[in-house]
């Protein structure tokens, strides 16, 4: 089913205006404008698709999604609250690092947002056991490595990548469809990598 960027938007206003920002974070800490609200989830919704509202409508809480830094991180109520105890200026950030925006305002989610998708992911591409090192390493998922694939993906559609065993390695686009990926040869891209949890050793000095 389509996700209408406007739905999200109306949900994700109702959560930003229940959550009261203390003291100083709002300079630091602030909620997304519109514009990048739109931006943003057109970016996620790419990935998980309605489970944006899951994230925001949850049983132990209100959440919601903060700018800091150009950085948008994903926090409960609770914890913007706490945050008021910290001096603005020393604040780092909080919550979960879902992305950043680039100079240009593009959205670009981090593996740090990894969570998240793997938990609301539409569309999953599982790869071989000989494959998750290559991948690890910052490569795209050819189809020799391919072990499965969701049902009627669409090609440049958002995945999650996890191992035979369900384990998430990261996330990236569909190069082909479902049915296109059964015809490919063994060097063809099946889906383009964009993040994976090797960049936390590749680039711990940078990720966050």
């Amino acid at each position: 089913m389509a996700v209408r960027v406007a739905d999200l938007l109306r949900v994700a206003a109702v959560v930003v205006v229940a959550v009261v920002v203390v003291g100083g974070v709002a300079s630091a800490m602030r909620p997304l404008t519109e514009e990048e609200l739109k931006a943003f989830f057109e970016k996620l919704a790419k990935y998980i698709g309605r489970g944006i509202k899951s994230m925001l409508q949850r049983p132990d809480g209100a959440y919601c999604f903060r700018l800091h830094q150009d950085r948008v991180y994903y926090v409960s109520e609770r914890q913007v609250k706490l945050a008021a105890s910290f001096p603005r200026e020393k604040l780092m950030g909080m919550g979960t690092l879902l992305g950043k925006f680039s100079k240009t305002k593009k959205f670009r989610l981090h593996v740090t947002a990894l969570d998240q998708v793997a938990q609301y992911a539409e569309k999953k591409v599982w790869v071989k056991p000989s494959a998750e090192q290559s991948f690890l390493y910052g490569n795209h998922v050819l189809k020799a490595g391919l072990g499965r694939i969701s049902e009627d993906t669409p090609q440049y559609h958002g995945v999650v990548v996890l191992s035979m065993a369900d384990v998430p390695l990261g996330f990236g686009t569909t190069a082909k469809s479902t049915t296109d990926c059964r015809k490919m040869d063994a060097t063809g891209i099946v889906a383009f990598r964009q993040a994976d949890v090797g960049e936390y050793l590749r680039d711990e000095d940078t990720l966050c």
